[in-house]
């Protein structure tokens, strides 16, 4: 049996009911349903974590395979990831994790918090990654792994779509150091049609990390041939970053290959170069090309 643990974020509604307030889509969870990443159900009217002290993949990594490049350089970074996630991109790359959903009947190991520290610490690890699926949805377990490891002197990187309302974002960030956030693509009808979701958030949860909280971010873009690799969105993507982020931010442009429910040809290298070139004409100071 799973053991519960309460979760953050959600208020009581009517009918014992609840209202998860963790990101965006503010489900409506009604009692013994989960919402829609899969993870968070309503247990006797209150919201509970099923993943919490759960994670399904512990992985010492280089830092550079999360990407990032400019944070801790050749260094690594234990890597932690659990079920679940908050959107449902019909492309994604790793739905074994994102769209697994946790069971009783499944022999599942429970770790501490600590535990997770200890372990990064054994493996000579000068960071912790919250990663492999969405981490805001097991965000009760990674703030509490964040808070042991600052102590012990690691630091802490999401990698994330960056689907978060702002009132959790508010608590959750303050305790990460460095991200790498998703932008799928660079149009709402994409996000709508293809990630059941919505750009904006993303975007004001991008600024908020890095401008208002001054922390390291690095921005990736799949590229997905006929969907979102058009010059008008790559040029609105780059306009965006130059605004509002500038551009000494590290952009990675990474290559699509056929997963999930998509099975459209995989991203050509040249298109991939041809995108990266681009970005760096125009000035862009930290491009990398991803998957090639």
């Amino acid at each position: 049996m799973l053991k519960r643990t309460p979760a953050r974020w959600w208020i009581p509604e009517d009918g014992s009911c609840v209202r998860c307030l963790l990101c965006p889509r503010q489900c409506r969870i009604a009692p013994q349903k989960r919402g829609f990443c899969g993870v968070r159900e309503n247990v006797g009217g209150s919201l509970m974590s099923l993943v919490y002290g759960y994670p399904v993949a512990l992985q010492n990594d280089p830092i550079e395979k999360k990407p990032l490049y400019h944070f801790l350089p050749r260094t690594r970074i234990f890597s932690i990831g659990t079920f679940g996630c908050n959107l449902g991109c019909l492309f994604c790359q790793n739905d074994s994790l994102s769209r697994g959903v946790p069971q009783d009947s499944m022999p599942l190991r429970y770790r501490q918090p600590s535990e997770i520290v200890d372990l990064a610490l054994m493996q000579r690890c000068q960071s912790i990654a919250f990663t492999y699926n969405e981490p805001s949805v097991f965000a009760e377990y990674a703030v509490d792994v964040a808070k042991l490891a600052h102590l012990a002197g690691l630091k802490t990187v999401f990698v994330s779509n960056g689907y978060i309302s702002p009132e959790a974002a508010k608590e959750i960030y303050p305790h990460i150091d460095a991200a790498n956030i998703d932008m799928k693509g660079f149009s709402e009808d994409f996000y709508s049609d293809l990630c059941k979701a919505s750009l904006q958030p993303v975007l004001e949860s991008i600024e908020f990390f890095h401008n208002t909280l001054g922390r390291h971010v690095e921005l990736t873009n799949l590229v997905i041939p006929g969907k979102n690799d058009s010059p008008e969105l790559i040029d609105a993507w780059l306009d965006w970053v130059e605004r509002k982020l500038g551009y000494e931010v590290p952009l990675h442009f990474s290559a699509y290959f056929p997963a999930y429910q998509f099975r459209i040809p995989p991203t050509s290298p040249e298109l991939l170069r041809r995108i990266g070139r681009h970005a760096q004409d125009r000035g862009f100071r930290h491009v990398h090309l991803g998957n090639i």
